[in-house]
């Protein structure tokens, strides 16, 4: 097993962070790296849920991606097993302080040669995605959906 951490300081609620997850609309914008986009075709946002999607790469190569939703506790955490290869669990906790919130990002990984190998891009990965969180929660819901 690998482990990823990484988390950003956000300007913003546990509530507004949240609300930027849950949406489905607004989820689809900001996750994953820069240049990527998302089709959702199932998104069942509770535990035991399903959400299902293809990523689409910049290059145009598409990505199907298979998760379940393990914990949804409101404006705390969402934890989601990836259920298609590569096999990981994500975390994402939502901790309030003084007025924003810090979000840590925890990715554990089965295959610890596949996600030693591939260290470098997950990690650039995390950040762009969190960068595109933070953009996504600037924008709030006046001018989401």
């Amino acid at each position: 097993m690998s482990l990823f951490r990484t988390s950003r300081q956000l300007p913003a609620l546990p509530e507004a962070v949240f609300a930027a997850i849950e949406d489905p609309v607004r989820l689809a914008r900001w996750w994953g790296p820069q240049g990527f986009t998302n089709t959702f075709h199932t998104f069942e946002f509770r535990k035991g849920g399903i959400w299902e999607f293809t990523m689409h790469g910049p290059d145009g190569t598409d990505y199907p991606n298979q998760s379940e939703f393990l914990e949804i506790v409101p404006a705390r955490t969402v934890r989601i097993k990836h259920v298609n290869l590569p096999h990981f669990e994500l975390s994402l906790s939502l901790e309030p302080q003084a007025g924003e919130t810090l979000v840590s990002w925890v990715g554990i990984f089965e295959n610890h040669e596949f996600a030693e190998n591939a260290r470098a891009f997950l990690e650039s990965a995390n950040e762009q995605n969190l960068d595109r969180l933070e953009a996504e929660v600037g924008r709030g819901e006046a001018h989401g959906g």
